[in-house]
């Protein structure tokens, strides 16, 4: 049985004052590069969904007018620091991936990264960021996602077994698909390290509003 929102956010709330530490390493070896992908294709009003700690701020370009939301408040307390470490203005709230505090066609770009493996519903998450995109506006993602290879994908269904109940992780999500089948059209997308971690940039259309 997986473990519940509440439950969730304290997991996350007791991880914060370590997490920098803990993921140094992996984050210098695996996500930073894609943070830069990601972060240095936002433009305009930019809302960045789950900011953590604050790890993707010192990529946005300078113009941005950044907005970010978390579900931790350890977390925002996280981000705020680093924020002003890197001196980037940010106006952060907290607020659940699954129902954004916004009106629609609010941003100009919405940046996820590497926790929509974390959240609960990732159908609603998604769907919740492209309902506060304008039409034509940019989704930026980067997560690791169910792998390319056969070996490696099956170790993560192992994995999962006790990851999923005990902190809510997911290894065998992947978004793009999930993108797909919101009727989002997918512009640029990697994907790296035996296809676990990818990186895609999706796009609104000018014509029609997305679903809620």
């Amino acid at each position: 049985m997986s473990r519940s929102p509440r439950a969730l956010v304290g997991q996350w709330d007791r991880r914060a004052p370590t997490y920098d530490t803990k993921m140094a390493g992996v984050e210098r070896r695996y996500l930073a590069d894609s943070r830069r992908w990601v972060c240095g294709r936002a433009h305009g009003r930019t809302l960045e969904v789950a900011v953590g700690t604050g790890a993707n701020l010192r990529y946005y370009p300078g113009k941005v007018e950044l907005t970010a939301v978390d579900w931790s408040p350890a977390m925002l307390d996280a981000a705020r620091q680093r924020a002003d470490q890197v001196g980037r203005a940010v106006t952060f709230q907290r607020a659940d991936a699954g129902a954004l505090p916004f009106p629609a066609a609010t941003f100009d770009t919405v940046v996820v990264t590497f926790s929509l493996c974390c959240v609960p519903d990732e159908r609603a998450a998604l769907a919740e960021a492209l309902r506060v995109l304008r039409p034509g506006g940019s989704l930026l993602l980067a997560d690791h996602v169910v792998s390319s290879s056969w070996w490696f994908r099956a170790a993560q269904r192992m994995v999962e077994l006790a990851s999923i109940p005990l902190q809510g992780e997911h290894y065998t999500r992947r978004p793009a698909a999930t993108l797909a089948g919101l009727g989002v059209a997918i512009e640029e997308s990697e994907r790296l390290t035996l296809g676990a971690i990818e990186r895609v940039h999706a796009r609104t259309s000018f014509a029609e509003r997305l679903p809620n």
